[in-house]
């Protein structure tokens, strides 16, 4: 009994080692192999390939943003525009900026000049008046005597070594005044009208330069001159000319 369990205890240890025998074959062949130091990295196969293009794909890159196009407001040109020179500054158009500023200064040193001539050209009419009126009432309350009379200044200083007891009668003279203050009020009327036309030019070009900024304009400006021959009819006679027109 004793001798049948030990063969068959036998017959168990030579089978399990049998089994231990490849597992521990192979462990010890992957622990020879094994390098700590070493990183495998396995080749995908053919459909993760095919997997990792497609996200790749996916992923477009981000666009760079572009600067949106300048397009100035009609109505917020116009608003810039009532300080003089602000339109075309917003609008961009700096080139305008002499333009506007010299027009705005030429007429308001017209209007200051011949409104300067007006006020005086006009006092001195208004002096000569009022001294003729009194000299002449001086004159009758001396009956004819020797009088001490300050004539106004204001008339007197546009004579030229005259003599003011004279010239203080002398309808010449006041005529000039007259005429003169006459002639710088209406150039001065008229630098106001003009000062206030290219104010409102300007404010014109600003509303009409924002609205049509964008507006394309063709390049072909071309003129073409071609001649003409005109057949004879019963209405008219044979006609020989040049054809011009004018393509924009």
């Amino acid at each position: 009994m004793a001798q049948a369990i030990t063969k068959i205890n036998s017959i168990i240890l030579f089978a399990v080692g049998l089994l231990c025998l490849p597992l521990t074959g192979n462990a010890q062949e992957f622990i020879e192999g094994f390098d700590t130091d070493t990183i495998i990295v396995e080749v995908p196969d053919s459909l993760t390939q095919g997997v990792l293009s497609v996200a790749n794909s996916s992923f477009a890159p981000v666009a760079a943003v572009q600067e949106k196009a300048f397009k100035p407001n009609p109505t917020k040109a116009v608003w810039l525009g009532l300080i003089p020179g602000m339109g075309q500054i917003y609008n961009r158009k700096y080139w305008k900026l002499p333009i506007v500023y010299g027009g705005l200064m030429a007429c308001m040193y017209a209007v200051t000049w011949n409104n300067k001539n007006y006020q005086d050209f006009g006092g001195g009419y208004k002096a000569i008046i009022h001294d003729a009126t009194a000299y002449k009432e001086a004159l009758n309350a001396a009956e004819g005597g020797e009088i001490d009379f300050d004539f106004n200044p204001d008339w007197t200083e546009f004579l030229s070594g005259e003599d003011p007891k004279t010239e203080v009668f002398n309808t010449g003279r006041q005529n000039h005044f007259k005429s003169r203050k006459d002639y710088f009020r209406r150039y001065r009327d008229l630098s106001i009208i003009i000062t206030v036309g290219v104010y409102a030019i300007s404010l014109i070009d600003a509303y009409v330069d924002a609205q049509l900024f964008d507006f394309d304009i063709s390049p072909d400006l071309s003129m073409r001159i071609e001649p003409v021959f005109s057949p004879q009819t019963r209405y008219s006679s044979r006609n020989i000319g040049l054809n011009c027109s004018i393509t924009f």
